[in-house]
Order: C-alpha cells, then sequence, then structure tokens
C-alpha cells in the first residue's frame, strides 16, 4: 500500500470570498479556469467522501471585514462544506481550530486549493506540512494576480508566481499535484 492510499484526505479551498472581488488587483482573466478546476476537486471530493474544508480571510479593515458583507464564497462555490473557519493570519492553521478539526477526523493528507496562490494557500502549505501532514499543492486550482517588485518594478505574471511557488514547494513542503492527480489519488485511497 502506498502512503498516499494509507491517508485520509481533506480538500482545503481557501480565501475564494467576495472579499477579493472588491480589492484594485482584481482580474477575471484567469477566473475561468481557476472556477473549472476547484469545482472539479469540489465535486470529486464529494462523491468519494473526502471532507471539504472552506477557509475565510478576516482583516482588519476594508473587504475582508466581517461587517464588509463581503467574506462570503464567490458566487459559484458551492457553499455548503463540511466545515469552514475564519484565520486572520496568512496560514489556515494559526488560532483557528483548522488543525485540531483534521487530526479528530483522522485526516493526515491535505489537497490545497484557493486564492491567492503565494499567499495564503503557499503559506497553508508550508505550514501544514511543517506540522506533519502531507500536502499535495494543486497549483491549476490556485489563483493569483500580477505583483510588482518594490525594488525593480518588475511587473510579475501569474505564471511567472505560480511557477516559483511550486519551485520552493516541490519536494520540501508538498508534493505538486494536477487536479487529475488529486481526482485519482482519492480514488485510489477510497479503493484501498
Amino acid at each position: 500500500m502506498s502512503a498516499l492510499n494509507a491517508a485520509r484526505s481533506a480538500l482545503i479551498i481557501i480565501d475564494v470570498q467576495e472579499s477579493f472581488r472588491q480589492m484594485p488587483f482584481w482580474s477575471d482573466t484567469d477566473l475561468p479556469a481557476f472556477k473549472e478546476a476547484v469545482l472539479r476537486l469540489e465535486r470529486g471530493a464529494r462523491e468519494q467522501g473526502i471532507p471539504v474544508v472552506h477557509i475565510f480571510h478576516i482583516g482588519q479593515a476594508g473587504p475582508f471585514t466581517k461587517e464588509s458583507g463581503f467574506v462570503t464564497p464567490l458566487d459559484w462555490l458551492p457553499g455548503a462544506p463540511d466545515v469552514a473557519f475564519e484565520k486572520h493570519t496568512h496560514n489556515a492553521f494559526t488560532d483557528t481550530g483548522l488543525d485540531l478539526w483534521l487530526r479528530r477526523q483522522g485526516i493526515n493528507h491535505l489537497v490545497i486549493t484557493g486564492i491567492r496562490t503565494e499567499q495564503c494557500c503557499e503559506t497553508t502549505t508550508r505550514v501544514g506540512s511543517d506540522i506533519g501532514y502531507k500536502v499535495d499543492y494543486v497549483t491549476e486550482a490556485t489563483l493569483t494576480f500580477p505583483m510588482t517588485h518594490a525594488g525593480s518594478g518588475r511587473v510579475y505574471s501569474p505564471e511567472e508566481i505560480k511557477a516559483h511557488t511550486e519551485l520552493v514547494l516541490a519536494g520540501r513542503f508538498a508534493r505538486i499535484a494536477s487536479v487529475d492527480d488529486a481526482l485519482a489519488g482519492w480514488q485510489s485511497q477510497r479503493a484501498a
């Protein structure tokens, strides 16, 4: 039996919330592919009995405050997760109860998706790995936006940011997985 087959998984959907649509950097350019990837994972998780976890970021100002009314799932995301947690940091573990919930469910393998690739998704992956979870990072099911380097003024594209995130996570903190890889892993878990 492979290590993945011995795992019990959860799908972690991070910050797929209306707050981002209110930000000046928001762009719909990569949204169709991201939406399709997340929905395939969400549907596959439900078909295989994999728990679906929603994480929402709560900030101290603007559209990330609860009072803004924007800390809600994007309108296309199914709104019935197995559990949801609110976070106040870049990772989904600090002071949220996520780790305790996962351990009580016997979950030791995480499939990470959400917004933003290099920020909350990457940070959650690093922390999750450090505290003992096996992590599949599904880059195609993450979304980010162009960023400008403060020193050089160079603009980095979402593709460049995703490539860098994969470079620093692969083999250290996570297995870089496609949607198909994650779905196949869940099917093999169920068959085991």
